[in-house]
């Protein structure tokens, strides 16, 4: 087999379409850096814009990513359109194409839809806390396909959009109050009346439980080593972390200052003399 020639190849036919497309090759890259560093601009400026504006933060990064890819497209097909490439022949090229590329892409379209449902019916918006698809965290930013979470102990969670719009999701922040539970055990022999006082005075003592609607204190069940009290306050839902813990410190204080018990699990054992 005879190897690679060099002096076979038509080295003349490359030197003409140098010749005749270098320049035109050239232009169009300029084109395509120049057009790139514009759209830059564009979508920064664009941003700003809608910054000013008091345009809600949850649709800013969704109008911007739509924006720029739009811009970017259209970018393309003029660097195509300018080295003479037909459109008609290179859309027939994309048809060809557009089913397979579909279907790979069958989950990233789920996604994009995802992002446009979420963005009209706005389950969410950034800053929420949510419960999604297994993670917990605030919403940092809605994007085209994804949505990125931050959770408590910073990290970032990056949730794609489809499950997220088709998904069961909890809203911790969406209403502006919250109900905080707890469970507080009292011994058998102690006073249910007084436990039930002590708990309600340490709520009255916190502002930021709220008066209306009333703190509920009750009998829950009668467990296997206490007898447990349901406490129910209200609070806004940006206080409902302090109220949680600030209860569970201070009844638990005044419960050992007013000789009120929190029992441990115990179990009685009777030993019986076999005859």
């Amino acid at each position: 087999m005879d190897g690679f020639n060099l002096e076979n190849f038509d080295w003349q036919k490359i030197y003409d379409w140098v010749i005749a497309n270098g320049l035109k090759v050239l232009i169009a890259i300029i084109i395509a850096v120049v057009g790139l560093w514009i759209i830059n601009k564009i979508v920064k400026g664009f941003k700003r814009l809608l910054v000013s504006r008091n345009i809600d933060e949850t649709l800013i990064p969704f109008i911007i990513s739509l924006t720029s890819v739009t811009l970017k497209v259209m970018l393309f097909i003029s660097v195509i359109t300018y080295l003479g490439i037909q459109m008609t022949s290179f859309i027939a090229l994309l048809g060809a194409a557009g089913l397979a590329v579909g279907m790979a892409l069958s989950g990233t379209l789920q996604n994009f839809a995802g992002g446009v449902i979420l963005l009209i019916l706005k389950p969410f918006k950034v800053g929420d806390y949510i419960e999604a698809q297994g993670h917990t965290g605030l919403v940092k930013e809605i994007q085209i396909f994804n949505t990125i979470l931050t959770t408590l102990d910073n990290k970032v969670v990056i949730i794609p959009n489809g499950g997220l719009s088709t998904g069961a999701m909890v809203n911790y922040t969406k209403e502006d109050t919250r109900r905080v539970d707890f469970v507080f055990g009292i011994g058998y022999d102690d006073d249910i009346d007084k436990a039930r006082e002590i708990i309600r005075s340490v709520a009255d003592k916190n502002e930021a439980i709220l008066k209306d609607p009333e703190a509920f204190i009750g009998v829950l069940e009668h467990g296997d080593s206490s007898v447990n009290l349901v406490t129910r306050v209200w609070a806004k839902t940006s206080d409902y972390w302090d109220v949680y813990f600030y209860m569970m410190e201070f009844v638990k204080k005044e419960f050992d200052k007013q000789g009120i018990t929190i029992p441990f699990p115990q179990r009685d054992v009777h030993l019986h003399n076999a005859k």
